[in-house]
This record gives C-alpha cells, sequence and structure tokens, in this order.
C-alpha cells in the first residue's frame, strides 16, 4: 500500500500476460528495446495486468479490471496468461473487499485487457457485472468507438465487457477533458492510444498521482516520447500527450502508476545528468 494524502492507494495484478515485443515496441529499434527488457525466445515480453485499488472518503474504487474469467480455453492460451493469485478477484478478497463493496470503477479505456473483469459469468453462464453495486466510468468517445468497432478493433472490443452494463444502467459516459468522479479523484482525457482514452489523476494532501493507462504502458514509453507502442491508434498525438503529462509530472512530483510494466509499476519522473527525463522507480507492493 501507498498514500497520496488521505487516499490509500493498492495495486493488484489481474496476471502477467506474454506478447509480441513488436506489439509493445512498435517502430523503436530491436537494438534500443532489448537492452531495456530482453525478449524470449519467442520474441515475447511479460505484460503485467495492473488494476488500481483507491480507498478515500470511505469509497472504494477499482481502476481497471483486467482480462476477467470469461475467456475461453483459446483466448487464454493466445495471451500466454498466466495467473497463480486469483487476478483482481483474488487481490480484493485479501484486502477483505466484496465485490458488492466496490462503489465505482473506471475504465482507462474498453480494451479488454483493462475492463475484462467489468462482468462475470454466473452460475448459469449468463453475463453479469462482477460489482453488483458500482457505477462503470468511460469515456463516451471510446465507449461509442468499442460499440462499432472496425477490422482492427474488433477483436479487443468485446460486448460482454460493457454492454451488459449499459443494460443495468450501471455506465456512466464521461464527456470534455476532465471530470471530479470522486473527491481528488479526476478522469483526465489522454488521447491517442484511442481517442478517448482516459487516465486518473489523484490529488490529496497536496501530493499527486496518476494511473497513467495505456497512454504510457511501461515507464520507459512515458519517459521517452518517441516510444509507443503498436497498438496506438493516434501515435503522434500520443507523443504530444506524453509530452504535457511529463511537464506536469515534473512540476507536481507526481507518482505515476503504470499499466503493464512489472519491473517498475511505479515511479517519479527526474530529469538525468544529461538532461533526459527518466523513471526513477517506487516501491509499490502487489496484492
Amino acid at each position: 500500500m501507498i498514500t497520496i494524502g488521505d487516499m490509500h492507494l493498492h495495486l493488484i495484478n489481474d496476471g502477467t500476460t506474454y506478447v509480441d515485443a513488436g506489439g509493445v515496441f512498435g517502430l523503436v529499434p530491436r537494438v534500443l528495446w532489448r537492452r531495456v527488457m530482453p525478449p524470449d525466445d519467442e520474441n515475447r515480453v511479460p505484460m503485467e495486468l495492473h488494476c488500481l485499488v483507491i480507498r478515500t472518503g470511505g469509497r472504494t474504487i477499482v481502476v481497471d479490471t483486467g482480462l476477467g474469467d470469461k475467456l475461453t480455453a483459446k483466448a487464454r492460451a493466445i495471451w500466454n496468461l498466466d495467473r497463480p493469485d486469483g487476478g483482481l478477484p483474488g487481490g480484493l478478497s485479501r484486502l477483505g473487499i466484496a465485490p458488492d463493496a466496490v462503489d465505482l470503477v473506471i475504465n482507462t479505456h474498453l480494451h479488454g485487457d483493462h475492463c475484462g473483469g467489468n462482468t462475470r459469468l454466473d452460475a448459469a453462464g449468463a453475463v453479469v457485472p462482477a460489482f453488483p453495486g458500482a457505477v462503470y466510468a468511460a469515456h463516451r468517445r471510446e465507449y461509442e468507438d468499442a460499440a462499432h468497432p472496425n477490422e482492427r478493433t474488433r477483436a479487443t472490443y468485446l460486448g460482454d465487457n460493457f454492454e451488459p452494463l449499459a443494460r443495468t444502467g450501471q455506465l456512466r459516459l464521461l464527456d470534455g477533458e476532465e471530470e471530479e468522479l470522486a473527491p481528488g479523484v479526476f478522469a483526465v482525457r489522454t488521447p491517442g492510444h484511442a481517442p478517448g482514452h482516459i487516465s486518473v489523476r489523484l490529488e490529496s494532501g497536496g501530493e499527486h498521482a496518476l494511473f497513467v493507462g495505456d497512454m504510457a504502458s511501461y515507464a520507459v514509453h512515458f519517459a521517452r516520447l518517441g516510444w509507443m507502442t503498436a497498438y496506438d491508434v493516434e501515435p503522434l498525438v500520443t507523443l504530444e500527450t506524453k509530452r504535457r503529462w511529463q511537464r506536469w509530472a515534473l512540476a507536481t512530483n507526481a507518482l505515476l502508476i503504470f499499466p503493464h510494466d512489472g519491473q517498475v509499476p511505479a515511479g517519479r519522473l527526474r530529469l538525468a545528468e544529461d538532461g533526459n527525463p527518466q523513471v526513477v522507480p517506487v516501491p509499490l507492493a502487489r496484492c
């Protein structure tokens, strides 16, 4: 656990997947990225599925929900998923948080590895909300893109992860560039990876944090403006979004939390002796 003012933060890993490094590093030359993250014999690198739990003002908030438990055997094999500790449900249980005690779920975006745990299969095999008493928040532009996928996005925008929430009235669609969802908890639009992508900015007691989401999947993506994944829909928009938030991170000394980085799940941005930004790791235990 780590505190930001009066907020208590817990990082839960929904599992580890092993994905092709070409997706993670895009156009970055292999000779450069392999120094940061050496691949295995099949050119795969690990990708964690981090979810953030925020406890503040008597409320329990979950940011992103991982892949969830609805995967078919084929999908699980494609993801190369390793989940020894029960994923998000197991982590919540270890924190003493029952599913019906979650008040708010924030989805940075609606790709399957960030919102698959929004819903679950009940005993009859029906898809139902995983957190029955929660409001689920996502940006309206992201929902519109997810509800009308194209040939590139239809493999990751899966209706079972969000359509049941619209039917139950639990889905709250956000508009604009920033919205306060709870005291000190702000959804901020950070486009590039997807036009409707959001990050979650936290502010309490003069301290700051940012759940970065896939604006920068790994810490090195945040430090190096020109490094981004092949999954980004608008890579040049990603670059300018990161430039803006680099300035903010340096000005506020913010804690940065990354969704997929197992080596540096959290850190603070600093300028190295050569003037280049770097993320200095901050210890943050994962449940």
